[in-house]
Order: structure tokens, then sequence, then C-alpha cells
């Protein structure tokens, strides 16, 4: 059974006065700096042998203590809502290292925190309800010590957030991000389900036939990158003319995101409307990322596109199931079930003993359907195979 409550994020574009980019600006440094403050206390306290400071200990020297000094008297020009956020933010990579280590948390190995900079190409801070932040009638968004900042408004809220983080990225763009909690929006039943084969030169095959071609949004834009990025190189370090180079690759490589992210998002909501089940396989991607094809399996977004699909699934009351990555989707036949002994990658076509002629990638779609099904009535209590 699905959740009644699902939790989503809102993205709006931002557009703060020179100002407000000063504020914002302060905001990011004060965060940044005592998120470090109390990173080097746990390490202190860690290689002096003591036990970790509690949170209240660590909110009293980093943020009530350290704004009486001179060297971080300024802390206090900025709301204290963003401080005690950036220690919730220590807190939260704390308890994922730990739970990582012990093997409580599934996944990849978490790194340690490390000390957060001015030159990430990613700043954020964080105001909750406690912040007094608001959306005036103007529909301007009001964050305390900023002002009231323009914002573009795309879409409706689906209610009141409960928390908005300002975001600036590598190219130089301003984004508030609203978490909002919404119930269930399940969609009409339909009879069709679907399985999906992920693939490279087309991004998703379909078990009903149909061919989804992969755009290829970094491949296309390659050349005007490479110069770019060769324009870049042959800056002096520290200049200002460094910094519009740099600049420019960064909203280069936001608008190819943008436009894979645009995709995924069309894709994903067509595949969950037509279909009450969606199956796909479950792709080891980060392994395929280290090997020969990890340009062309990165531009292809596999795990956004299937994450997409598990949120908005959820959110609509529909099936996603994910196939394992050891089934012989490619080599099994989808009419009788035999399994061939090799599938090269150069084979497109093949033929069974029975006489069956398989497009490899519809004939893989048609297995992961298939299994995606036994599992699913597996799951319900169902028979161990599905009837032939």
């Amino acid at each position: 059974m699905y959740n009644s409550k699902v939790q989503l994020r809102y993205s709006f574009r931002l557009y703060p006065t020179s100002g407000q980019q000063e504020a914002v600006a302060r905001a990011f440094g004060c965060a940044r700096v005592v998120f470090n403050d109390a990173l080097r206390a746990r390490r202190e306290a860690h290689a002096a042998g003591l036990p970790y400071p509690s949170d209240g200990d660590l909110s009293k020297q980093v943020i009530t203590e350290a704004k009486k000094t001179s060297e971080r008297v300024w802390l206090g020009e900025v709301s204290s809502v963003v401080l005690q956020q950036a220690l919730a933010d220590l807190n939260t990579a704390y308890r994922n290292f730990f739970a990582s280590v012990s093997g409580k948390r599934r996944g990849r190995k978490v790194a340690p925190s490390r000390f957060r900079s001015r030159k990430d190409s990613r700043q954020a801070v964080r105001f909750t309800r406690n912040a007094r932040w608001s959306i005036t009638a103007g529909g301007r968004l009001r964050l305390p010590k900023v002002g009231d900042v323009r914002v573009r408004w795309s879409r409706d809220l689906p209610c009141d957030p409960s928390s908005v983080t300002v975001i600036k990225d590598a190219a130089g763009r301003y984004f508030a991000s609203f978490v909002v909690e919404t119930t269930q929006e399940p969609l009409p039943e339909v009879a069709a389900e679907v399985g999906i084969d992920l693939g490279l030169t087309h991004l998703a095959v379909l078990s009903d036939g149909r061919k989804v071609t992969s755009p290829k949004f970094l491949r296309r834009a390659e050349r005007r990158l490479g110069k770019a990025q060769q324009a870049l190189s042959r800056k002096q370090k520290g200049s200002a003319n460094r910094r519009k180079a740099v600049a420019r690759v960064a909203r280069m490589h936001a608008r190819v995101s943008d436009a894979r992210r645009d995709h995924h998002h069309r894709l994903s909501t067509q595949l969950i409307r037509d279909n009450q089940a969606v199956y796909v396989e479950d792709l080891a991607v980060n392994a395929l990322a280290r090997t020969r094809l990890a340009k062309s399996v990165h531009d292809a977004g596999w795990s956004r596109f299937v994450g997409m699909l598990e949120y908005k699934a959820a959110r609509y009351g529909r099936t996603l199931g994910k196939v394992d990555r050891w089934f012989p989707s490619s080599k099994l036949c989808s009419a009788c079930g035999t399994a061939a002994e090799a599938m090269p990658l150069n084979v497109r076509t093949w033929t069974c003993p029975c006489g069956a002629v398989h497009d490899r990638d519809v004939n893989a779609a048609n297995n992961i359907l298939a299994a995606g099904r036994a599992d699913r009535l597996n799951a319900c209590g169902g028979t161990a195979r599905p009837a032939a």
C-alpha cells in the first residue's frame, strides 16, 4: 500500500537585486563558517579522546559565544535559523556516516564530513518556519535580513511549505526550493503495463515496441564546450577573465543539464500516466560509469530518470518494479524462455531455435515486463511462476 502523504520539492528561479545578493552571500558565508567551526570542534574532541560535544554545547560554542568575540561578531548579521540549520546539516552528515560504517545504512559508503569552501560550485542556506519567512501578497519571497526577493512562479504550491532553501548554482543562478507535504493524487486505473530496457542509442525501449531515441545533449554540446574549456585553460588564474570563463562554462553545462532534466520529466510523466505498472532493470550505473562508456552513461542520465519514475509512481498511485540486474533479459527468448549462450553487444537481432526472431532491445523489454509481473505476483502472494 502507498503512504497517504508524500514530500515533494518545488524549485523556482529567484532574481535578487545586487543588495540582496550581498545579503545572501553573507548568509552563505556565515553558515559555512559555523559548519566548519563545529566540524573542527568535533574533530579536535575526537583527536583528544574526548566525547563528542552535544548539540546544545556545540550551538553555544560556535554560535552564541562566537558572536561575542571580535572574530565572529558578524555572525549576528544573518538569521540565527540559518546558523542552526548549518549545525543540523553537520549532525545529519555524522549520523549518515556512522550508520554507513556500522552497516545500518544501505547503499554506497558515506565518507566523513569535509570542510566547506567558499569556492564550492553550489552554495545553499535553509530557512525553516522559525525564521518567519513568508510569501508576500505581491508574490515575492520575504527572507529575514535579506528582503523581498522576486520569484518567477511557474506553478502554484499545493500547500504551505515547511521550509525554503535558497541555492546558488555554479552558473550564478539563484533558486528557491520549497519542501511541501501533500496527499497522493491517484490517477484513474488503466490496464496497460510496460517494461523498459534502458540503453545508450535509445534511452528507453518499451515492451510494446516503441523506441525513445536518446537526445545525447552532452554529445551535441561537446564541441562548443570543448572550445569554452580550452579558452578557460588559457586564462590566468585569479584574473577577472578567468572568472568570466568559468561562469561561461558553467552556464553551458547548466543548459545541457536543464535540457536533459526536461526531457526526462516529459517522458517519465507520460509513462506513469499511460501505465498502471512500470518495470525497469536495476542497473549498476556507478560501475558502468567507470568504463569506457562513462561519458555516454552520464549523458543518458539513467539514475535520475528512474528516480523520477519512482517518485511519480508513489505520488500518482502507480507501481514501479525493479528487476534484478543479473537477470539475463537480452539472452532470454521471450517466446519460449530459452537462454542463448552468449549475446555480444554488436548482435542487435537474433533468431531463437524455436523460430522466433527478436529485436535485442524489444525482447529485453518484454522479458523485463514478464519478470516484473512475476515478482509482483510473488510479493502479493501469487504463484511462484506466472502461467505459460
